[in-house]
Formats: structure tokens, C-alpha cells, sequence
């Protein structure tokens, strides 16, 4: 379930809201947890890219039609 980020306008609070998709679709009703604002607005936070380990000892392998420059090369 995605977590969106808000921050109130009148307080400056940061609070986390966990809602599905069709949820935010159908428009979610932020309140401030501190104040009880409704001024509240989206912000984006940080997010992680993960991926799969590669072998320090290996060279990094670029595609068949790589151009000048792929692979930090």
C-alpha cells in the first residue's frame, strides 16, 4: 500500500497517510493530526531503488548496440 506525504499549511506538520490507489483517486480527505487543519498539501519524499548485486571483480556488460560512452567507459 503506497504511504503519501502531506505537510499542513497552517502548522507546518508532516504527516504519513496509507491509502490504495483507487483510494487517492477518489480524492482523500487529509486532516493535520497536530491542528485538524484540512489545508494540507501532497509532498514527495524519498524513495529507495533496490536492485541485484553485482561482482565488484566483474566489468559491467553493456548491450549489443551500446553507443561511446556505456558502462562509465
Amino acid at each position: 500500500m503506497p504511504i503519501y506525504e502531506y505537510i499542513c499549511t497552517e502548522c507546518q506538520e508532516k504527516s504519513e497517510i496509507f491509502a490504495t490507489l483507487s483510494e487517492k483517486e477518489k480524492g482523500l480527505k487529509v486532516l493535520c493530526p497536530k491542528c485538524g487543519s484540512q489545508k494540507t498539501v501532497r509532498v514527495f519524499g524519498n524513495f529507495t531503488v533496490m536492485g541485484s548485486k553485482t561482482d565488484k571483480n566483474k566489468p559491467p556488460q553493456c548491450g549489443p548496440q551500446s553507443g561511446p560512452g556505456c558502462c562509465g567507459a
